[in-house]
């Protein structure tokens, strides 16, 4: 466990900087929390926005106060804080110190350090909730279609003792929590606020189920409000913490195609469930599996399993139509079957020279076809025995 005076130095360190901030966490990394603290107070920041940030901040409170009443905040709302020093850190948010994306332009999108602490609700040890997990995010504006592809992702991994990780979002996220609460399995909701005022408030239900049987996580201290930059900060851990993400739709412009793009930084399995292509909530997902090589497309839970789970182990089945009668057929009983009349019936004779064999290859392949029951013998000779009506919308048989 961190002495009280480093756990004191964390919090009082994320409330100077957002999560993730890489010059506060290579100080702590160098001098320790509580040195690194002291720094800071001291201006001795290196970065000109960090020591302003500092100041501004001071002049509000004194910092060792504001950490001593979140502590406090804390345990009002049984909660508990999670360091790195602690055995049920996850270990696959370290990785993020090695993260490097594409574009850095932004400041959310260099700014990809470890968390220095997690505050966490919920009796579940965080590295055992997260030891078998994937991460299931999408738009909040989700259709018909996306809820119904979530909850079975969500039900299906829970069903197989897979922890489902999400945001606790409307739409995608919160249909994939739904369906793995409705398997009676595990599901961690990573917020983007402090976990004593989930948000949205709307899903404040859902987020007492998750706590009850899952987990609540987040970066913040309690009080702290869902500003925007902090949900793109937030996703960053949903990728790293998990094995692998999948997107359920998104449009072109969207948060969650930001977290698979974090997950492919952080080599972890990226997978992608395709859309309708005149959907507009399709086009960002579309446009992953396009531009990146290393997504895969996956359907359903046996292709995700395919990916995260066991080498050898967890192969997804072949997608393969019904079987047929027909399917059983060699090149000359095909052919007795074609030379049939559409209708009525027609000797071996006749049937054996439009088949293009001879009488005994014609009445040895109908033998056959009897046996599969596409023949029946009648007085008049043989005919083709109707078939069970076609599915709408499935292909038609070749023309004769």
């Amino acid at each position: 466990m961190s002495t009280e005076d480093d756990l004191l130095a964390r919090v009082a360190l994320t409330w100077f900087a957002e999560p993730g901030t890489r010059s506060v966490y290579a100080l702590v990394d160098r001098l320790g929390p509580a040195g690194a603290l002291e720094l800071l107070l001291d201006g001795g920041a290196p970065e000109e926005w960090l020591r302003a940030a500092v100041a501004a901040r001071s002049g509000e409170a004194d910092a060792r106060d504001v950490a001593a009443e979140a502590l406090a905040r804390t345990e009002r709302a049984g909660a508990r804080i999670v360091t790195p020093d602690d055995e049920e850190w996850p270990p696959g948010v370290d990785s993020l110190r090695d993260m490097v994306l594409p574009s850095r332009e932004r400041r959310v999108d260099r700014e990809t350090a470890p968390p220095l602490c997690l505050w966490v609700r919920g009796g579940w040890p965080l590295r055992e909730a997260l030891d078998r997990a994937v991460s299931v995010v999408g738009a909040r504006a989700a259709t018909p279609y996306g809820l119904h592809v979530a909850t079975e992702l969500g039900y299906g991994l829970a069903d197989r003792d897979w922890t489902v990780v999400s945001g606790g979002a409307y739409g995608i996220d919160a249909a994939a929590h739904r369906g793995a609460l409705n398997a009676g399995g595990l599901t961690v909701a990573v917020l983007a606020c402090g976990i004593d005022r989930p948000y949205p408030s709307g899903n404040a239900a859902l987020f007492d189920r998750i706590a009850e049987t899952g987990l609540l996580v987040s970066e913040w201290m309690p009080g702290a409000e869902p500003h925007r930059p902090r949900f793109l900060i937030r996703n960053r851990v949903i990728a790293a913490a998990t094995r692998g993400t999948v997107l359920v739709e998104a449009a072109a412009r969207s948060g969650a195609t930001q977290t698979l793009n974090r997950a492919l930084a952080a080599g972890r399995y990226a997978m992608v469930v395709p859309g309708p292509v005149t959907s507009a909530m399709s086009v960002g997902a579309h446009e992953v599996l396009r531009e990146q090589p290393s997504a895969r497309l996956v359907t359903g839970v046996p292709h995700v399993l395919e990916e995260v789970g066991r080498i050898g182990v967890d192969l997804a089945p072949l997608a393969r139509a019904a079987r047929h009668p027909r399917d059983l057929l060699d090149d000359e009983a095909t052919l007795v079957l074609e030379a049939l009349p559409r209708r009525g019936a027609t000797g071996v004779d006749r049937l054996a020279a439009r088949a293009g064999v001879d009488v005994r290859t014609a009445l040895r392949k109908l033998s056959l076809l009897e046996e599969l029951g596409l023949v029946r013998r009648r007085d008049d000779g043989y005919a083709l025995v109707a078939q069970p009506a076609r599915p709408a919308g499935a292909p038609p048989d070749p023309p004769p």
